[in-house]
C-alpha cells in the first residue's frame, strides 16, 4: 500500500510540450499584432518565440512556423515602409 504519490521525474515532457504549444500560438498572435502596430518590437519577439517553441519540440510546428514568417514580415515591412518615408520609424 503506498500513502503518497510517486515523485515526479524531472523532465515532465507534457509540461514542457504544453508550454512550446503555448509560445507557438503567442508567436503567431504577436507576429499577427506586429503586423499592423510596434513590428520594430513584436517582429523579434515572435521570431524568437517561434524558434523556442520548434527546439522545444512543439505539437502545433504550423502555428509556430507561421509566427516566424510573421514576425520577419513584420521586420520586412517596418523596412519597406522606413524606405518609403525615408524615415526611422512610419506611420499611417
Amino acid at each position: 500500500m503506498q500513502l503518497t504519490a510517486p515523485a515526479a521525474s524531472r523532465t515532465d515532457t507534457p509540461a514542457r510540450t504544453r508550454d512550446a504549444d503555448g509560445m507557438a500560438v503567442a508567436s503567431f498572435i504577436l507576429g499577427l499584432l506586429g503586423l499592423l502596430v510596434l513590428n520594430l518590437f513584436l517582429g523579434p519577439v515572435a521570431i524568437v518565440l517561434a524558434a523556442v517553441s520548434l527546439w522545444r519540440g512543439t505539437a502545433r510546428r504550423g502555428r509556430a512556423y507561421l509566427g516566424l514568417a510573421l514576425g520577419v514580415a513584420d521586420l520586412a515591412v517596418l523596412l519597406a515602409a522606413m524606405q518609403m518615408s525615408h524615415t526611422v520609424s512610419w506611420s499611417l
